[in-house]
């Protein structure tokens, strides 16, 4: 189903803008209607596709932007222009694609389908019933081959989106802003596009940095920035580790703290901005390198001091720790001499030997001590000496980090300075290389836009080139159509001076009659006239008929034959009564509004279901066309029968149909015997071999197993027949149920068709209020007209009246029920009720009542009688006389079944009478 949202252009002045509508294209009429949205009812309006062509333009400054790029024209006759615009170019093309499509089969069927004013436009709704099967051929006119390879080759083949089709109808509406707001809106837009546009070149490559007092921030760091903030992190950890033995540092800041991202060189972070002129930016970079050129050297210079001076505190430790122990040496050694000298006198030479050896030790040991606490002083002195060196070194680092920080912050102001005059003035911030860029950025947008749109348009061309074939195509089978229609013309007014001069010999003949024994030229030209009025069109000379016309088939569009083939004068008869149905609806102009509004309802129910109301009961009066019959009548059989429906199961019909053919079924020789006996002047059940039989079969079938208190009785086999005209069989078989369980009384096609008598009756007293003079003259004359009507409520009229006539009456008793039988009864005598008071004897009353319904033809005064002449019609007055009679027919019922038995006994007991045999027992 063609169906989706669409922006439809609509609106006058500033609220002029494009409004989303839910679009629906509809094949009968070739229409694309338009709706609020898929709930809607009722269309706003509708395009007329069939007379419509389309086109689209390809936009050179937005063919990149989709909506813009997604509208598309459609223009009807008398130069009106409808604007619409899917939500993608795919969507566009699609569109497009299927409405050429629909367009081209429309057109091209349209001959064949106006042929007979009762034939739908597309026969394929026709989807159900033999009469859809027996739909006549579609007279297309025959194609140009190379027309048809150049529509091939030409066709753009794109496949639909979500936004196409029925599952489109879930989603929400696609909003759409006002006319004024999408205008300010598109104006920003572009302001915005332009402004990207000039500052892409020069944005490439800027940063964004935040600067504190002790750190660079560099938010987005390049690989280079990396790499050199590794190597700055390894020189950090070297010096963290050369610094251990410190008990504090002389610095008066932390180089450790700082983390790698802002250990980004100033020069590369100064210099970044390739936009820059070199004489802004040297001395810039000429401070920034010496600044940290010197930091370098005073951080080495700083180690190794700290090296040296920490193997110096080694080797002093050490040299006092030999110091200590040679005092004690030296000490002992006194004491050892003092003592010596005055207690141990008598000590032996060696021993005096050793102490003195012991004594030049201790002098050796003391110079070297001396020695020592020199270099201990001279090295003491180095490292005071170092330290004022290194306090010196902190101050001048000290105020090298101030200028450097001041320099910084100039450099800050200065880079949002030169920030804020890019923002500002785009156009005094463009150097040779960004310019350059830019340049080739904006020719490449030029190379891809220009690409675009050579791709869209050779897509145009190609579509504008089908439209034209097609258009071209379809103004050439119209132009043959009214050839076709001018030599149909010529034919008809050849053939009328024909039959004009052929009259008016025989109305001389009448004047002036020949009394002679021999044939006369007169009798030779009645006899030509007789055989020229009983030809019925066939197919077997198809040249013939193009030039030769005949306006009666010999089939109408049911399947009814339309003149019989035994009798002379009954061909005459029906030749006549099929000329003035022909007549009729040639003449008549309100089956063209009929239709008109069948599509209008129906259009307006493409968004929701069919319910029971005013408006759809006055359409199904006015008669349903033929070509939704199909539907509307099953719509109208589920109505009734759906409580039924929902409490059987799945494949219930096969299943009846199954067991009625596997076991015994009684009334399956009687549906045997009256098969063929059921419509012969229909062709779908005039042979055994016809497709109806079959069907008909298998529904009286099914029928009589689902109820076998009625099982089969004459009658059921014509209303089933009617019904498979344009229901499948098993929508076929719950019609007969709605007719015989739901409609219609109990009892009304059993054995004893009590409820048809019942309704006789009440037709009888209807026929006294309603026709009092028609009923007085019944009476007067003692014709008992409810054997002719008995029929008629039976079957429903069938085999009663015409057929156009008969569908209508089915129309309004399938959706209102058997209360429009007893309106259409009441009808068909006052549409015939001065004609049957002038008949003066009950035999030409009784003669003319048998064949007076064939003889009504207009259905459009029969049914203005039966639904306007008649009323108030209140179902509950039929009901109440109804329940009346059928007491006093069940008493009639029991007294003569008393009557019957009497008869049997006496019977019985005289033997005179024992040979009288009653059709029943005949039967049996």
């Amino acid at each position: 189903k063609l169906c989706g949202y669409l922006q439809k252009l609509s609106g006058k002045g500033p609220l002029r803008g494009f409004r989303s509508r839910w679009f629906v294209f509809d094949p009968r009429r070739c229409y694309l209607y338009y709706f609020k949205g898929p709930q809607e009812a009722l269309p706003l309006g509708h395009l007329d596709i069939a007379a419509a062509c389309f086109s689209y333009h390809q936009p050179e400054a937005a063919a990149a932007a989709g909506d813009e790029a997604a509208a598309f024209e459609v223009h009807s006759p008398g130069g009106a222009v409808a604007v619409l615009k899917a939500a993608t170019r795919q969507d566009m093309t699609y569109w497009l694609q299927e409405l050429q499509q629909k367009r081209w089969e429309y057109c091209n069927n349209l001959d064949a389908a106006k042929r007979d004013s009762r034939t739908s436009p597309t026969p394929s709704d026709l989807s159900k019933g033999l009469v859809a099967k027996d739909n006549p051929e579609l007279n297309i006119l025959s194609q140009n081959a190379s027309a048809e390879r150049a529509r091939n080759i030409l066709a753009v083949e794109t496949s639909p989106t979500d936004l196409v089709g029925e599952q489109a109808a879930a989603q929400p509406a696609p909003v759409q802003p006002s006319a004024i707001n999408f205008s300010l809106k598109q104006w920003s837009a572009e302001i915005k596009n332009s402004m990207s546009s000039l500052r892409k070149g020069n944005n490439e490559n800027r940063k964004s940095i935040f600067y504190t007092s002790e750190e660079w921030e560099l938010l987005d760091p390049t690989p280079k920035d990396l790499e050199d903030s590794m190597v700055l992190e390894e020189k950090r950890k070297h010096l963290a580790e050369g610094s251990k033995g410190l008990t504090s540092s002389a610095f008066p800041f932390d180089f450790g703290r700082i983390p790698h991202k802002a250990r980004r060189p100033l020069k590369d972070m100064i210099g970044s901005n390739k936009t820059r002129n070199s004489s802004d930016s040297s001395p810039t970079e000429w401070c920034s390198g010496n600044g940290n050129k010197l930091v370098s050297e005073l951080q080495l210079k700083y180690q190794s001091q700290q090296e040296e001076l920490e193997k110096l505190k080694k080797d002093l430790s050490s040299q006092k720790e030999l110091v200590r122990l040679l005092q004690q040496t030296v000490r002992s050694s006194q004491y050892d001499k003092y003592f010596a000298s005055r207690l141990c006198e008598g000590v032996p030479k060696d021993k005096l030997e050793l102490l003195h050896q012991k004594d030049d030790q201790i002098l050796g040991l003391n110079n070297q001590l001396e020695k020592l606490n020199l270099e201990k002083d001279s090295l003491q002195q180095e490292v005071k000496n170092l330290k004022c060196k290194v306090g010196e070194l902190n101050e001048q680092l000290g105020m090298l980090m101030e200028t450097i920080q001041a320099k910084d912050e100039v450099i800050m102001k200065l880079s949002r300075q030169l920030s804020e005059c890019e923002d500002n003035t785009s156009s005094q911030s463009g150097a040779v290389n960004s310019s350059m860029a830019t340049c080739i950025n904006k020719e490449l947008q030029e190379l891809d836009r220009l690409k675009d749109n050579l791709q869209g348009y050779k897509t145009q061309n190609k579509f504008l080139n089908k439209e034209i074939l097609e258009l071209s195509a379809l103004r050439r089978n119209a132009e043959a159509r009214e050839r076709e229609w001018q030599a149909k013309y010529t034919s008809l007014e050849a053939k009328l001076c024909q039959i004009e001069s052929k009259y008016l010999i025989l109305l001389q003949e009448m004047k002036a009659p020949v009394c002679s024994e021999e044939q006369s030229s007169t009798r030779e030209v009645i006899a030509q006239l007789l055989e020229d009025a009983l030809k019925a069109e066939t197919n077997e000379q198809p040249e013939q008929a193009f030039f030769k016309p005949h306006l009666v088939s010999e089939y109408d569009i049911y399947g009814f034959q339309t003149v019989p083939e035994d009798d002379e004068e009954e061909k005459l008869v029906a030749k006549s009564r099929a000329l003035d149905l022909r007549s009729l609806s040639l003449s008549e102009n309100r089956e063209i509004s009929t239709g008109v509004k069948w599509e209008n309802y129906l259009a307006s129910m493409m968004n929701r279901e069919m319910i029971r109301c005013v408006e759809l009961k006055n359409l199904i009066r006015s008669g349903i066309p033929h070509e939704h019959r199909s539907k509307m009548w099953k719509w109208c059989v589920n109505l009734h029968v759906k409580k039924f429906k929902d409490s059987t199961v799945p494949g219930y019909f096969q299943t009846l149909l199954q067991n009625a053919l596997e076991k015994q079924n009684p009334a399956s020789k009687q549906i045997e015997l009256d098969l063929l006996r059921t419509l012969p002047n229909n062709k779908h059940y005039s042979s055994p071999t016809s497709e109806g039989i079959q069907k008909l079969r298998n529904v009286l079938l099914a029928f009589s197993w689902r109820n076998p208190d009625i099982g089969y009785c004459q009658g059921l086999n014509r209303l089933v027949a009617i019904a498979l005209l344009y229901l499948e069989q098993e929508d076929a078989f719950w019609c007969l149920v709605t007719i015989v369980e739901v409609f219609m009384p109990r009892d009304y096609y059993t054995k004893t068709l009590l409820g048809s008598q019942v309704d006789q009756r009440v037709f009888k007293d209807l026929m006294s209020e309603k026709l009092p003079r028609l009923h007085a003259h019944f009476e007067q004359y003692k014709v008992d007209y409810t054997l002719i009507t008995f029929n008629w409520f039976l079957v429903v009229f069938v085999d009663s009246v015409v057929s156009d006539i008969l569908f209508k009456i089915w129309d309004s008793f399938l959706y209102e029920g058997p209360k429009v039988i007893f309106r259409f009864a009441l009808a068909l005598f006052k549409y015939k009720e001065e004609e049957i008071l002038k008949l003066q004897d009950s035999m030409s009353i009784f003669k003319y009542l048998r064949y007076f319904t064939r003889t009504i033809l207009d259905a459009r005064k029969l049914t203005a009688i039966a639904f306007g002449d008649l009323n108030p019609f209140p179902l509950r007055q039929i009901r109440n006389r109804r329940t009346y009679h059928l007491e006093k027919v069940r008493l009639e019922l029991t007294e003569l079944e008393a009557i019957r038995e009497d008869f049997l006994r006496e019977r019985d007991t005289c033997i005179e009478k024992r040979d009288l045999i009653s059709d029943d027992e005949e039967d049996s």
